[in-house]
Parts: structure tokens; C-alpha cells; sequence
């Protein structure tokens, strides 16, 4: 039998669309493959289908993963899904057949004698691991307009992870945080529930340029993209702080990477030039 890849988006609604889309085929799943995003070269002897995302779908698979295979599974999914590795879609992808077709149920994530679920598993630490370390490493600052803004740069989409947190905690505040890599944004309204914007970027600079500094907030009035003076202040004596206390004899620059990449310094004003 030719061998068919579906091709899907590279996101959870893409990948479970192309799940569910692999099982409408009705032809078994040794000879069906699913990848995000469009190959360099194709395979010779090959049917490539291309699946667009479908919340419809999306939602069955969802409703089928967590009835069938239990939220445990179902968490640990999202995480590989939202890795960054291009492999991740076939992984996630033989992990539900494993569960589901194989019968191995809640106890799916347990099989790490198979290949792709040892691959998914793996995915969805890396994942969880990253959103952790940016729970920690994450900085507020406060924006002119009161609203406190926050820039991230994660290897893996790890915004629907850390957001929960963030709006647990911070349940009276405007926030956003920024993924700049992938320019998403996520929004919370104070007192309401938090969103996703894809692709805002450049809208909200346009818009900056023309006014001053001013960016509309998604379905919200213009906001000040400088920080208040307040925060300014507060910026300038914790840097203070953090330069004063350290002992120049016993910095140790391999251990401080170690426990903070460089990567997650980037994004903390404590490590910035004032």
C-alpha cells in the first residue's frame, strides 16, 4: 500500500485535525503519516493530503482523547504538540494510535518500550520544563497606561501553559505577554478570562508609530508602549540592588548559566545595560 503523509498546520488544532482526518480515511495507520508544515523534497511514491485546521474536528478529538485516554494523556499531548520539533506531529500522532487502536488507554504514556510514545513523553517534559522556568524567569513591567507587558522568547509555544498561572494570580490585573518569536500575545482583561491574539505584531506597531507610542490593545483603546515613570524608578534601584549585593570573588558565571540560561536572561531587565 502507497504510503500517504498529511500534511497540517503546525499547531494542536492542525495536528488534531490531521488525527482525526487520518481516522475518517478508514485504512489503517501503518501506512499513514502526518507532519507539520510543507517537506524541502518530496518522498517518490507517495500521496501527500493536506488538512486545514477544523475546530469541529478538533473538538471530537479532544472530547474522544480525554473520555478515552484520561486528562493525564490528554496534558501531556498538548505539551509534545506544542514542542518545537518538527517531528512532532507523527509522534503525538502514533501516540494516540497507541492509546486508542492498541487499547493501551490511561496507562498509554507508561508504553516508553515504544518508540513514539518514549518521543512524545520526552517532548512533553521538555515542554513543561520550559514553562516552568518561564513562570520563574518571567518580568512585568508597568506601561505607561497601567497595564504590565512582559516579553518571552521560548524555544517551545508554551503561552497556553503559563497563562492559567499568570491569570490565577494576577485575577484584577490588564497584562499581556508577548512571544515575540512567534508573535503571539496573550491578553488578560482584569477580572475576565484570558485570549490569545496570533499575528498582532505589526499592527500594533503601525499603530504606535502614528500615535506617538500609543498600540491598541486587542478589542481595547490605545495603550503607551513606554514604561511609567514609576517603573522606570523601581527598574533603576532593583538593578542597583542586584549589582550591590553580589560578591565580585565568588561570581560564577558557568553556575548562574546553568541555573539561567542565557537565553531567559534576555528578557529579564535585571541583566540589562541601564
Amino acid at each position: 500500500m502507497e504510503e500517504k503523509y498529511i500534511i497540517c498546520e503546525d499547531s494542536l488544532e492542525g495536528i488534531f485535525t490531521a488525527i482525526y482526518d487520518a481516522y475518517a480515511l478508514r485504512e489503517g495507520h501503518e501506512h499513514i503519516h502526518i507532519q507539520t508544515g510543507e517537506e524541502d523534497n518530496y518522498r517518490l511514491f507517495a500521496v501527500y493530503l493536506h488538512s486545514c485546521p477544523d475546530y469541529v474536528k478538533t473538538n471530537k478529538v479532544i472530547k474522544t482523547l480525554k473520555s478515552r485516554l484520561g486528562d493525564e494523556v490528554y496534558l501531556a499531548l498538548c505539551r509534545a504538540a506544542a514542542s518545537c520539533d518538527s517531528g512532532k506531529g507523527e509522534a503525538v500522532y502514533r501516540t494516540v494510535v497507541e492509546g486508542i487502536t492498541a487499547g493501551s488507554g490511561r496507562r498509554t504514556m507508561d508504553n516508553l518500550r515504544d518508540p513514539y510514545v518514549a518521543r512524545t513523553h520526552e517532548l512533553a517534559r521538555r515542554t513543561a520544563n520550559e514553562a516552568h522556568k518561564e513562570i520563574e524567569f518571567l518580568r512585568f513591567g508597568e506601561l505607561e497606561g497601567g497595564i504590565l507587558y512582559a516579553r518571552i522568547g521560548p524555544e517551545n509555544n508554551v503561552m497556553a501553559f503559563i497563562m492559567p498561572h499568570f491569570a490565577d494570580r494576577l485575577p484584577m490585573e490588564n497584562f499581556l505577554i508577548h512571544d515575540e518569536k512567534r508573535d503571539l500575545y496573550g491578553v488578560h482583561p482584569a477580572n475576565k478570562d484570558w485570549y490569545l491574539v496570533s499575528g498582532a505584531g505589526s499592527v500594533w506597531q503601525s499603530a504606535g508609530s502614528r500615535d506617538a507610542g500609543g498600540i491598541p490593545a486587542p478589542g481595547g483603546p490605545g495603550i503607551g508602549m513606554r514604561l511609567s515613570g514609576k517603573e522606570r524608578r523601581y527598574r533603576d534601584l532593583f538593578a542597583l540592588f542586584h549589582e550591590t549585593i553580589a560578591i565580585g570573588s565568588r561570581r560564577n558565571k558557568r553556575l548562574q548559566q546553568q541555573m539561567l540560561p542565557l537565553r531567559f536572561q534576555e528578557y529579564m531587565f535585571e541583566f540589562s545595560p541601564r
